[in-house]
């Protein structure tokens, strides 16, 4: 397996990311999860499904969008966390004294409707461990 790693800092980076894909043998997606390809989630899962390419990301959000699959925290979860921490921080703690959490829910998606339009079978086992089906 090669990995090849395309940066996108702005929507304007993606048609780039994109031909570099389409002139190179491409296998599957895996897109890390920030506020950019959160963003632009739709046109990502457009293009992988026009190419027939997997799609692997860390938030639900994702797959809702047409994305295979995601594993990974709730953001929702996560943006509780952070309120708490506003809150503690607006009301005098110092943040460096604050611990350092990390969230251990995690769900996974899968969207079937993409595999069924990828031609992918999902394993019933894999499907039993789902925290959500996307038909």
């Amino acid at each position: 397996m090669t990995l090849r790693l395309l940066q996108v800092s702005g929507a304007d980076d993606f048609d780039r990311a994109f031909a570099a894909m389409a002139g190179e043998p491409t296998d599957a997606i895996l897109a890390f999860s920030d506020n950019i390809t959160l963003a632009h989630r739709a046109h990502l899962a457009a293009f992988a499904r026009e190419r027939r390419l997997p799609t692997v990301f860390g938030w639900k959000e994702y797959a809702e969008a047409g994305g295979l699959l995601s594993y990974g925290p709730r953001l929702d979860d996560a943006w509780g966390r952070i309120a708490v921490y506003v809150d503690k921080i607006l009301k005098g703690m110092k943040p460096a004294d604050l611990p350092v959490e990390q969230l251990i829910e995690f769900e996974l998606v899968i969207n079937l409707k993409t595999a069924r339009a990828l031609g992918l079978d999902i394993p019933p086992d894999v499907l039993q461990q789902a925290n959500e089906i996307i038909q």
